[in-house]
């Protein structure tokens, strides 16, 4: 597919995931066969602020593209002077977050509260359009709430705005991440817009990917928890939509391997220390599932070296053998 002129080449694509999508985790997963990656958002107000945490979140690397960064914010000139300011990172497509859930970003009408205003939507894409040379998307959710079911309405207001693709994440703002996810309403996007279409939610393993795109004939799948301590499921939904194959996951040995690359590489990028807080997260999901996994989720709790991360990981592969 294309979005825009940018050439996306496989079947899924990773989400943008706050906290854990940073450049670590999004090398990783493109090497896994990722089609392509969003960055973790990023305040529009912060980066006209200068602030030096929301710059470093748009930093992208060669081997990750391409590459997105997200923007959320709901001023269009401010919007607008923040994707000119992006724009000096060289990402390969401007994306602006409309389906944020969070209460201290929708609460603060930005994320999925944009959705109550589809003319404030078209007008915040159709300034960041103007202001850049590279696609422009928006990610939205089914609605703001179970009476505001409006995805459709949004979709067509931001690709008046200029919109190169959507992105629909098949809950309302209310449901958080709880279920059920509606696809339908990916299906029903896609049969009204003529730009692209992106389908996000539940897509937890090959099978799903494929009944998603079967379900609601989207251009393009988006991977968001189901990556999460697991990013070769990038490389079995491609064995499967390519070739039919179910490739199973990798050995315990060479899960731990990778959450260890991961994180050995996301200390080189952002200092070991601030590396290590959060690859406690990461452990917890990658050990999701093994023999005495509460047990290791607490020690993945207490490391606090790539050593002490070494030792563990050697420690569960000895044991997964």
């Amino acid at each position: 597919m294309q979005i825009g002129s940018v050439q996306i080449n496989g079947h899924a694509a990773l989400a943008p995931m706050a906290g854990v999508a940073d450049r670590a985790f999004r090398r990783i997963c493109a090497s896994f066969g990722a089609a392509y990656v969003v960055g973790e958002m990023v305040s529009s107000k912060g980066l006209m602020f200068s602030d030096k945490k929301s710059d470093e979140l748009l930093v992208i690397d060669e081997e990750e593209r391409p590459a997105a960064v997200q923007l959320f914010g709901d001023d269009p000139d401010i919007m607008a002077r923040a994707a000119v300011a992006a724009m000096r990172h060289r990402p390969d497509i401007i994306d602006i977050n409309m389906g944020c859930p969070a209460p201290k970003i929708a609460g603060n009408n930005c994320g999925s509260a944009l959705m109550r205003n589809p003319h404030l939507c078209q007008r915040i894409v159709e300034a960041v359009s103007w202001a850049v040379d590279v696609p422009v998307t928006a990610k939205i959710r089914k609605g703001y709430s179970a009476d505001s079911v409006n995805a459709v309405e949004v979709a067509l207001a931001c690709e008046a705005g200029g919109a190169a693709a959507i992105t629909v994440h098949g809950r309302t703002r209310d449901q958080m991440y709880a279920p059920p996810v509606d696809w339908d309403i990916i299906r029903r996007v896609k049969q009204a817009v003529r730009i692209p279409v992106i389908g996000n939610g539940d897509v937890t393993s090959p099978q799903k990917a494929a009944q998603m795109y079967e379900e609601t004939g989207c251009d393009l799948v988006m991977v968001g928890r189901g990556a999460l301590g697991r990013p070769w499921i990038f490389a079995q939904i491609e064995a499967y939509l390519e070739h039919g194959r179910v490739l199973p996951d990798p050995p315990v040995s060479q899960r731990m391997e990778v959450l260890y690359k991961q994180i050995a590489l996301a200390a080189e990028l952002k200092g070991e220390r601030t590396a290590l807080l959060e690859a406690r997260k990461h452990a917890a999901w990658a050990m999701h599932g093994l023999a005495g996994a509460a047990s290791l989720r607490a020690q993945a709790g207490q490391v606090t070296t790539l050593k002490e991360l070494r030792n563990l990981c050697d420690s569960v592969s000895l044991k997964g053998e």
